[in-house]
């Protein structure tokens, strides 16, 4: 099996893959690991595609392997037979009502099977655990009556007297009185008593709190790990519930730990009802939201960084594809020498790590077009670039092209920023919501580089640094029109010159605040 052929084997996605070959393909980006290894309930915040599913298992099976019980809870795959809790026209307190049901049946479900498969070689269940998880299962499965429905339930009492008269009533509703010896005098009482709800699921909070209080001392070193992945994919106006949930249950309990894997622009953890109280979890409070995969991976942040995650990435999913092809001798012995068979020139690396701007998944979908066009050659920078417009124009501006104002907001920044000032990136005041550029960035289309910096001569203000993808730019390099640099700065010798990685003080970039008024005035007109 050639290289290219192992590059178009690359997986996609993490989520379908074997646990073993999870771990031997999984890379740490700095330190990442070891933070989100600790008993700290936390969110791992990342955009599609920069490996939050592969770190969630890797860290599940890395525990399992130690012993412990970690569950993995893909939100995906829930959902009652009916869907319910995805039905807008569905009443709000039953859909949450609904999603808890269904996160606990995952989590009842997969304790089940950990009671029921363990091995003499293991660390034992307590004997105890089924019948806890059989009181778990009873708790979650709880009725009552809430809501439009109505029942009703009528007493009718009757009494007959003969005094010479007959009566009958025919099917079709017909009376017809005889007159004869015989006559009936009847009295009829009746009461009605309607009940109107609906019957649906209930969770009592305390109830469930102490059941797993006992299933969590029932297991091995009293430990259990809770992780649920795609937590984004639930309606926003339900993610507060089941963030309650957990912050009643599961947060207070000893030995218990929680990560979640969301999208930080796709999440919404608390609704405030009375000031102070509120529906949810409280971030940095109830749980730690300390880790961005974005803030480890960026090209920008650290290109020498960068380009060794994405060799030893490459070279791992490499090694593994020639073992299970039974060729594990023809493989690449080092992640240098996969860089040296695969690329022309370390140049064409490099510009293919630029590509990827720290995304894993876009990654391994432009390697694979930049295969397809070099066919049986080592990779050139020209293969890069092609792959790179191709995967941009599939994929991510397809989507922002979804939205009218997205895709006139990005035409815009991209005017501004390389057309006007000749750069790749930009500074967007902190504090000012901008929906659309959140939008963007969820796109992968803009990359953040560093949050929080002073800039130019703003005195008491800071900014957020972004930078604009590669497929943004990449029909202009080797133009007159490519950009000079990620900014323009001034240097101590007051001379003014593009750099490709800032110093940490910011204050010295010029030109690079982008204004967004401008925009909205140009989109909506002038204010009044």
């Amino acid at each position: 099996m050639t290289l290219n052929k192992a590059f178009l084997k690359l997986p996609l996605r993490a989520e379908g893959e074997d646990s073993s070959l999870l771990v031997e393909t999984f890379v740490d980006a700095g330190h990442l690991f070891t933070l989100l290894s600790n008993d700290d309930h936390q969110v791992l915040y990342g955009r599609r595609g920069t490996g939050k599913t592969h770190a969630l298992k890797y860290l599940a099976e890395t525990l399992r392997r130690k012993g412990q019980v970690a569950l993995f809870v893909d939100m995906r795959t829930l959902g009652s037979s009916a869907g319910l809790y995805s039905d807008d026209n569905a009443p709000l307190p039953e859909r949450a009502t609904r999603l808890l049901v269904d996160v606990l049946a995952s989590i009842h479900d997969q304790l089940v099977n950990f009671a029921l498969t363990e091995t003499p070689m293991s660390h034992q269940a307590d004997a105890r655990l089924l019948p806890r998880l059989d009181a778990l299962a009873d708790e979650a499965t709880q009725v009552r009556v809430l809501g439009p429905v109505e029942r009703a339930e009528t007493l009718q009492e009757s009494s007959t007297d003969k005094v010479g008269a007959a009566l009958a009533i025919d099917l079709a509703a017909k009376v017809r009185a005889e007159v004869g010896t015989e006559s009936v005098h009847g009295s009829t009482v009746e009461s009605k008593r309607v009940e109107r709800g609906q019957e649906v699921h209930r969770i009592n909070f305390g109830g469930a709190a102490k059941r797993i209080t006992d299933v969590v001392q029932s297991l091995p070193e009293q430990r259990l790990w809770i992780i649920l992945d795609e937590w984004s994919v639930v309606p926003r106006d339900l993610q507060p519930y089941l963030a309650d949930f957990l912050r009643r249950c599961v947060l207070p309990v000893a030995g218990a730990t929680v990560k979640i894997g969301a999208i930080e622009q796709r999440t919404k953890f608390r609704i405030v009802t009375a000031p102070p109280d509120y529906v949810g979890i409280e971030l940095g409070s109830d749980i730690s939201a300390n880790l961005d995969l974005d803030d480890f991976m960026v090209f920008n942040n650290d290109a020498e960084r960068a380009k060794t995650f994405m060799r030893d990435l490459l070279y791992r999913h490499v090694v593994a594809i020639y073992d299970a092809e039974g060729g594990a001798n023809e493989a690449p012995k080092s992640a240098e020498d996969l860089v040296a068979a695969a690329f022309t020139q370390v140049s064409a690396f490099a510009e293919f790590v630029r590509a990827a701007e720290g995304v894993p998944r876009d990654a391994v979908n432009i390697l694979g077009l930049a295969v397809q066009k070099a066919g049986d050659e080592k990779i050139s920078v020209t293969h890069v670039r092609v792959a790179a417009r191709t995967w941009y124009q599939r994929d991510k501006l397809t989507s922002v092209n979804a939205s009218d104002i997205s895709s006139r907001l990005l035409k815009w920044i991209v005017s501004e920023v390389i057309g006007t000032r000749h750069a790749r990136a930009f500074l967007l005041e902190q504090g000012r919501e901008h929906a659309v550029i959140s939008v963007l960035y969820d796109a992968r289309v803009l990359h953040v580089l560093k949050r929080g910096v002073h800039g130019g001569d703003v005195a008491g203000v800071r900014f957020d640094a972004y930078a604009l993808d590669y497929g943004c730019y990449v029909d202009l390099i080797s133009t007159v029109n490519a950009p000079l640099g990620l900014f323009q700065i001034v240097d101590d010798s007051n001379q003014e010159k593009f750099v490709e990685v800032p110093s940490d003080d910011y204050r010295s970039i010029r030109r690079a605040i982008l204004d967004l008024d401008k925009f909205d005035r140009r989109v909506n007109g002038p204010r009044n």
